[in-house]
C-alpha cells in the first residue's frame, strides 16, 4: 500500500494535495479526501493518503488542513480491504497504516487541522483523532462502527479517543457503534471548535497558525508527545532542551524584540 501514484477505479486519484501561501506569506497544505459520494477509505485511498503524507514529511509546510468534499467526510473503510486476510496480513495492514499515515501525521512539525462538515466514519475519525484540532459543523456525526465487521479500531482512534475523552467514553462510543453528533464530541472534548461554515473557519485557523511561530508550535507537539508517551515527569525531563532550543530562532528573537519596542502582538514570524 505504498504506490506514489494510486488512483480509483474512475481513474481519478482520490486524494488532492494542494500548497497555498497565507497574505504573510506563510505555506499552508490542504490534503482533501475526494473519492466519489462516500469517499470509502478503498485501497487507492489508503495509498493516496501515505504518499500525500510522504509529501508533507519530506517538505513540511507551516500548517496543514484536512478536509472532505462531498456531502460526508467519509463512509467509513471498504470492507474489501479486510476481506480474506490472515492473521499475518492483518497485523502488517494495522502495523503500516501506523507507521505511514498516524504517527508520521501526528509528529508533522506543524499544528495539523481536521475538519468535519458530515458523517466521518472509522478510518477517517481515528485520522482526525491523530491531527491536533478537529473542527466540526454542526451537522457532523463521528462513530467508529467497526465492531459490524467484528473488528475493532486498529489505527489508533480508541487510545486517542480515550485521551481526548476518558476511558469510560471511548469504550462506549467502540462497543455501542453508535454515531455522536458534533455538540456531544465537543462536550467530551474531542471536537475543539463547532461551526456553521466548518470549512471557513478551519481555513481561517489554520492560516492563523500558519503565520505563528512554527518552531514553538514544533516544540508544544514535542512536549505534548512526552507526557502521551511517560506522562508528567517524562515531559518535564525534555522540556528544558526542547524549549531552551528556541532561543536560537529567529522567530523567538525578533518576537522578544518587538514585544520590548512596541508592545505585545505585532510580532511576525517567518518560520525560522
Amino acid at each position: 500500500m505504498t504506490e506514489p501514484d494510486a488512483v480509483s477505479a474512475a481513474g481519478s486519484r482520490p486524494t488532492r494535495l494542494e500548497r497555498v501561501i497565507t497574505d504573510a506569506g506563510a505555506e499552508i497544505a490542504i490534503l482533501t479526501f475526494a473519492h466519489g459520494p462516500l469517499n470509502l477509505f478503498d485501497r487507492a485511498m489508503f495509498d493516496a493518503v501515505i504518499a500525500d503524507i510522504a509529501d508533507l514529511t519530506a517538505r513540511p509546510p507551516r500548517a496543514v488542513l484536512l478536509r472532505a468534499e462531498g456531502k460526508v467526510v467519509s463512509g467509513g473503510v471498504d470492507v474489501h480491504v479486510f476481506d480474506g486476510l490472515t492473521v499475518e496480513q492483518g497485523t502488517a495492514l494495522w502495523q503500516s497504516l501506523f507507521a505511514q499515515i498516524g504517527h508520521p501525521l501526528e509528529t508533522l512539525p506543524c499544528p495539523v487541522v481536521f475538519a468535519a462538515h458530515g458523517l466521518t466514519l472509522t478510518a477517517a475519525f481515528e485520522i482526525a483523532l491523530a491531527c491536533d484540532i478537529v473542527v466540526a459543523g454542526p451537522k457532523a456525526k463521528f462513530g467508529l462502527v467497526e465492531t459490524v465487521v467484528g473488528l475493532t479500531p486498529s489505527m489508533g482512534g480508541p487510545q486517542r479517543l480515550a485521551e481526548r475523552a476518558g476511558s469510560g467514553r471511548a469504550r462506549e462510543l467502540v462497543m455501542t457503534a453508535d454515531l455522536y453528533d458534533a455538540a456531544t464530541m465537543h462536550e467530551w472534548g474531542v471536537v475543539n471548535y463547532v461551526h456553521e461554515d466548518v470549512d471557513g473557519a478551519a481555513r481561517s485557523l489554520v492560516a492563523r497558525l500558519a503565520d505563528g511561530p512554527t518552531r514553538a508550535h514544533a516544540a508544544t507537539k514535542e512536549i505534548v508527545s512526552a507526557w502521551r508517551s511517560g506522562g508528567v515527569a517524562h515531559a518535564d525531563s525534555i522540556t528544558p532542551e526542547t524549549s531552551g532550543a528556541l532561543f536560537a530562532t529567529a522567530d523567538l528573537q525578533g518576537a522578544v524584540r518587538s514585544f520590548l519596542d512596541v508592545g505585545p502582538g505585532h510580532a511576525t514570524y517567518t518560520g525560522e
